[in-house]
């Protein structure tokens, strides 16, 4: 990389071709090769109230002190397979120093960027936005949406997760002819969370890629509020990745002379080969830094009676013969979902918290209904929603007023619940003693840990702005549940929030299983299935299954199906199926731990492209290592209605880039009855798959040779 004598090269990363560049004045910037470095904005953009931005607009880039923040030195420390490299900054007007550090391995597509600022400063600074990391000159943008990159972004909703959408950049980002006016845009193309739902709007993900193949894809780990932005400057694209800001979280921070702040993470990966590429680079980076736990290579099959069965009403009566059916399945944990606490005639949503088992509904105790499940083999498993206490229970009055959250000084209500603040020991010990009961003396190894309000912005505990608070919540909360497996090291944890509502790497580096969606339609399913490896690794995806004894066979494969490349969870009224059907579910299950070894190394890839909500035919696979590792669900379903159909939609090729020169002899792995057929042709590493009935779905085994 060539540079210019009065500039100095402080860091490079050779896979991504980045570099962070110091000029004769000290200002850092970071960027790809080839750039103009002077015009590439700050390494750190920090909103200081009375010290703004020199261009006004919707960015959070150009800020003052950013511009000023100048280099001090930097180190790097190698740890293991990670290498961090810190850059020290400071602003001789403020005081305020930063210090970014940049971490990455040798050889590895990521670059993983976290900042602190320390207030070196005489008096006190009010921050109202930092970044996490901010680059430029990613992707030459061009005059025109034709040959120029495109943006990739997902929205995210209750029931409708994982919604992937692309746009041509400039459908998005206006050519404004910056020559003609001195200056850049106003605006970027931006998405921000709201409220405590981290994914209730949008993915904090995103990418851009261009028409070479080459594609850029970043996370923001925050479930407390997250913001980015990509537009042009100078010609090509940049990004700026935030936690949360004042502008969209309510969120402040002042740190006096001597007080310091850390940003969230924020990740990037770049890879050559599109998204498919890039996807698998951040796959393996969430391994890489999530906390370890046998869950992630063991991956039992779940039964959990929630979903089109119980339904929040479980008695030991019902559960029983549930028990019995869902061991003889295969299912190796059992998970008594919601309600199992309920003893009020007023229903239990409003009056939750103690979390102690209900009488009425387990006139034996709820240990009987425990110890039978342990007793059929599997793990038994509660739900629990620990953040909230309802309006009506009593612990609303006996936790201190602080224990809460409180905005303007008034305790916050949201659907009838109350929102524990866990930084505050009440809170915790509370919480503590609940699970330290149900695990440490019933013996659930198993807590799916749901959360299902958006309590807003958050909380303001004394001074502090409620977008703060719910940081410093969101903070307490990772490292409770970090005490909790810290506790009980066989300890799983399931993250849910009404399903995939705080879906972000934050929650999933600390807890095993996600739950990825509250969908009980089967056939609006499988676009959440075929994408929820873009948000989860797939062995932390739970995807329901829920076959039913009014279910054609048809039915109860294609319910199934969607969940074998990921985690299973099963549900149903298993206990009510005929022997076929049931020989049936039991065959899913014996294909899942057939391949189940195979999932916490496999890498995600979609042959037709992220599924759209409306598709008909979707494809997601996983690949390993070796070509015999190579996995596909294709699913078709009927068209949606008003549809334009055609006459015969019972074909799709797919084509498979990375099985090119092999030898592919396709098998339908489940349903075995199936009629469905797959062909290779080894000249376009192309495989023709003919579903002859819409509302079915195989998975193929590609095994192959060269």
């Amino acid at each position: 990389m060539a540079v210019a004598a009065e500039q100095t090269v402080l860091w490079s990363h050779d896979v991504l071709g980045l570099h962070a560049v110091a000029d004769s004045a000290g200002a850092v910037r970071l960027g790809a090769s080839g750039q103009d470095w002077d015009r590439l904005a700050p390494l750190v953009e920090v909103t200081v109230t009375g010290h703004g931005r020199t261009w006004s607009g919707e960015r959070f880039i150009d800020t003052t002190v950013g511009g000023r923040l100048a280099h001090q030195g930097h180190r790097t420390v190698v740890d293991g397979d990670l290498r961090t490299t810190t850059i020290r900054l400071a602003d001789p007007v403020t005081g305020l120093a930063a210090e970014i550090a940049l971490r990455t391995s040798p050889g590895a597509g990521f670059l993983r960027s976290q900042v602190r600022l320390v207030n070196e400063g005489s008096a006190p600074l009010r921050l109202e936005s930092v970044s996490s990391l901010a680059l430029g000159g990613l992707v030459d943008t061009g005059g025109s949406p034709a040959g120029g990159p495109t943006l990739h972004w997902a929205d995210n909703d209750w029931l409708a997760e994982c919604r992937w959408r692309q746009a041509a950049f400039r459908d998005q980002v206006v050519s404004l002819n910056r020559s003609a006016h001195g200056h850049e845009g106003r605006g970027a193309f931006e998405r921000s969370s709201q409220g405590s739902w981290s994914t209730g709007r949008h993915l904090p993900l995103a990418a851009l890629t261009d028409p070479a193949g080459r594609a850029w894809l970043w996370q923001i780990e925050s479930s407390a509020g997250w913001r980015y932005e990509t537009g042009e400057r100078e010609g090509a694209a940049y990004v700026a990745l935030f936690g949360p800001d004042d502008a969209h979280h309510q969120w402040h921070e002042t740190l006096t002379p001597g007080q310091e702040f850390t940003t969230v993470p924020a990740v990037l990966v770049g890879a050559t080969g599109g998204l498919d590429a890039a996807f698998g680079e951040l796959t393996s980076y969430r391994r890489r830094t999530r906390r370890p736990h046998p869950d992630h290579t063991a991956l039992p099959v779940i039964y959990n009676d929630y979903m089109n069965t119980l339904m929040g009403d479980p008695t030991t009566d019902r559960l029983m013969p549930l028990i019995a059916a869902a061991a003889s399945a295969g299912a190796e944990v059992f998970v008594v979902d919601a309600g199992w606490y309920d003893d009020d005639a007023q229903g239990w949503w409003d009056a939750v918290g103690a979390w102690e088992a209900s009488s009425s509904r387990f006139p034996g105790g709820i240990q009987e209904v425990l110890d039978a499940i342990a007793r059929h083999g599997m793990t038994p498993g509660l739900w629990l929603e620990p953040e909230v206490v309802g309006v009506r229970s009593p612990l609303a009055r006996t936790l201190p007023p602080e224990a809460f959250f409180r905005r303007g000084g008034v305790r916050v209500t949201e659907h009838g619940r109350h929102h524990l603040d866990l930084r505050h020991p009440a809170a915790r010990a509370h919480l503590d003693q609940v699970v330290d009961r149900i695990v440490g003396d019933w013996g659930v190894g198993y807590l799916k840990l749901d959360y299902n309000v958006n309590i807003g912005a958050g909380t303001e505990n004394g001074t502090e702005s409620a977008g703060a608070g719910l940081l410093g919540h969101h903070r307490a909360h990772l490292d409770w549940l970090g005490s909790l497996l810290d506790r009980y090291p066989g300890l799983v944890l399931e993250n849910c929030a009404s399903g995939g509502l705080r879906m972000d790497h934050a929650q999933l580096a600390v807890t095993q299983v996600q739950s990825t969606s509250d969908q009980q339609d089967p056939a609006r399913y499988p676009p959440i299935a075929a994408a929820a490896a873009t948000a989860v690794t797939p062995e932390q995806a739970a995807v329901w299954a829920y076959p039913q004894p009014h279910f054609t066979p048809d039915e109860i494969a294609f319910t199934l199906t969607g969940a074998l490349q990921g985690r299973v969870h099963l549900s149903g009224f298993l206990d009510r199926m005929s022997p076929e059907q049931s020989a049936l579910v039991r065959s899913a299950v014996s294909a899942y731990k057939t391949l189940r070894p195979e999932i916490p190394a496999g890498l995600p890839f979609w042959p037709l492209g992220l599924p759209a909500w409306e598709d008909t035919w979707l494809a997601s696979g996983l690949r390993g290592p070796a070509t015999a590792a190579t996995r596909l669900t294709v699913w078709r379903r009927a068209p949606a209605p008003g549809a334009a159909r055609t006459p015969d939609d019972s074909t799709r090729t797919l084509p498979i880039p990375h099985l090119r020169g092999t030898h592919v002899r396709p098998r339908v792995l489940y349903p075995t009855a199936s009629d469905a057929t797959a062909t290779w042709n080894p000249a376009d590493s192309r495989l023709t798959v003919s579903l002859p009935r819409p509302g079915t779905a195989v998975l193929l085994n590609l095994t192959g040779d060269h």
